[in-house]
């Protein structure tokens, strides 16, 4: 037989979930931190929980006959460690949570992933441990976010695991080179460029000007964008041939989300909504709010702008761990500001918050991340993407040239857009 210390290294090595089982006697509540939780039965639903014998709570479960299971959240060890009595001179366990009760009366975390509610149909002797199965009589799931994770006798969560593809589109580049009274025959040929180089390309921007920067063929059309900002520019658009409608939202504005959803109303699936000032910290709540009403309305995508560029790392990553979830299966595509040079920080950031879509421009030219420099770095990171490497730094390249204004000069940014959106979405 294993000896004990070699099987609990062994177990060690086994990640799981987190959880904090309740239950309810003579009108107290009590509960514990445990990781032996696991489904057992669909129909009827059935999950089981292992207790060591020795535990306190174990007869007061066995004793109940009642018990609540509530699901710990990435943010939640601090919760983890009280309720296994890791935290010195706590004299109430659930103090400073918000509980609800269901069927039971057993205590149910609010702030939990979610929480099962059960009534012990078995109990099975496991060694040392007694094996209770709970028949499921309420459940809730409160929150899409990641799970904590118990390894090797420590808390923690999932790895940053990067995409094996991402993809790129172009929302700036025909914007600025029309602010900077660039050829129209200039950026009809930088359009083709871009596009023929795997970079899906905004060619209108109805929001701002209802004249055509360039002319629609069909080929140029499809895979292209267009921002509109109401129903007849977006049926205007989709008239033209573009395959794909954008539509701002600045959630800072009251019934701006419902005007939204009127505008993309019977062509959610050709529709990508921009959300403005989207690492804002003051709009958090409200952003989160407009990702899970856009995903119910199943639009193509979500787009997460950072309007002035102004999101530092630590914001991007806040909102997207949080964002990523709510939005399934809806995709976010995110937009980047360069202007503090930590665009490609934060498109790394982006890329390992579960983030395989972004909206660039090309040579950076209003201050979001450059194009070609996302491009490279997806490379280096071995993250295929449709777009050419190559033939995408060409034209770059070949567009820095035709806008510097003598030799050596450095070609800078235009300043901050009075509409960020319209000018890189």
């Amino acid at each position: 037989m294993v000896d004990p210390a070699t099987f609990r290294d062994v177990m060690a090595q086994w990640p799981s979930g987190v959880t904090v089982v309740t239950t309810l006697v003579d009108g107290a509540w009590h509960g514990m931190t445990a990781s032996s939780f696991s489904s057992v039965s669909l129909d009827p639903p059935l999950v089981s929980v292992c207790l060591d014998r020795r535990l306190y709570s174990h007869g007061l479960i066995s004793g109940s006959g009642v018990f609540g299971i509530n699901v710990l959240a990435k943010d939640q060890a601090e919760v983890a460690r009280r309720f296994a009595g890791m935290v010195p001179g706590v004299e109430d366990r659930f103090a400073g949570e918000t509980w609800t009760t269901a069927d039971t009366g057993t205590p149910l975390l609010d702030s939990a992933l979610g929480w099962l509610d059960c009534r012990v149909v078995h109990e099975y002797p496991g060694g040392d441990h007694t094996i209770f199965v709970g028949e499921v009589v309420a459940g809730h799931a409160a929150r899409r976010t990641a799970p904590l994770l118990f390894h090797s006798r420590g808390w923690g969560q999932f790895a940053d695991v990067l995409p094996d593809v991402a993809t790129l589109a172009d929302g700036g580049v025909i914007a600025a080179l029309r602010a900077r009274r660039h050829p129209d025959a200039a950026v009809l040929r930088v359009a083709r460029d871009v596009a023929e180089s795997g970079v899906r390309v905004r060619l209108l921007d109805l929001a701002r000007s209802e004249r055509q920067p360039v002319e629609l063929t069909e080929r140029l059309a499809t895979g292209a964008s267009a921002l509109v900002a109401t129903r007849e520019q977006r049926d205007r658009a989709l008239a033209l041939g573009v395959d794909v409608v954008e539509v701002a939202l600045d959630p800072s504005r009251p019934g701006a989300l419902d005007r939204v959803r009127e505008i993309v109303d019977g062509e959610a699936e050709r529709s990508s909504v921009i959300i403005r000032h989207a690492f804002a910290p003051e709009h958090a709540d409200t952003v989160l709010n407009a990702i899970v009403a856009l995903a119910e309305a199943r639009v193509l995508e979500i787009g997460m702008s950072d309007s002035y560029g102004a999101a530092t790392p630590l914001q991007v990553r806040s909102v997207l761990q949080d964002a990523v979830g709510l939005a399934r299966p809806v995709p976010l595509r995110a937009r980047l500001g360069d202007r503090d040079r930590l665009g490609l920080v934060k498109a790394l950031t982006a890329l390992k918050s579960g983030v395989h879509h972004f909206n660039t421009t090309l040579a950076g030219l209003d201050g979001s991340v450059a194009t070609e420099d996302l491009v490279r770095l997806l490379g280096e990171l071995d993250v295929d993407t449709p777009a050419d490497a190559a033939r995408v730094g060409l034209v770059a390249d070949t567009l820095r040239i035709s806008l510097a204004p003598s030799p050596g000069t450095h070609l800078e940014a235009d300043p901050a857009p009075t509409n960020p959106v319209g000018a890189a979405g």
